[in-house]
């Protein structure tokens, strides 16, 4: 992995987190954890978008494969939480 594509995913995953933080309210964190949870919904958005057959691609395809995912992984922590 180079360090351009390192810092890509650590940008678009910064978005996608404070993204998902905006649509999942409640679930605002700081600007780490936003990543944490943004790079971790990359990799679940990219494996449900292409479980679904939906073609991921640029910028724009990535950010949203990324928000889905940390969206979903905020819904799933806020059931966890609450049980």
């Amino acid at each position: 992995m180079t360090v351009e594509s390192i810092l890509g995913l650590l940008l678009i995953g910064g978005i996608a987190g404070w993204l998902a933080g905006l649509l999942v309210h409640g679930m605002g964190q700081g600007i780490l954890l936003n990543i944490v949870v943004g790079v971790i919904g990359a990799f679940l958005g990219g494996a449900l978008f292409a479980q679904l057959g939906v073609p991921v691609g640029g910028l724009v395809g990535n950010l949203a494969a990324a928000t889905v995912g940390a969206v979903l992984l905020l819904g799933l922590l806020r059931l966890i939480h609450k049980a």
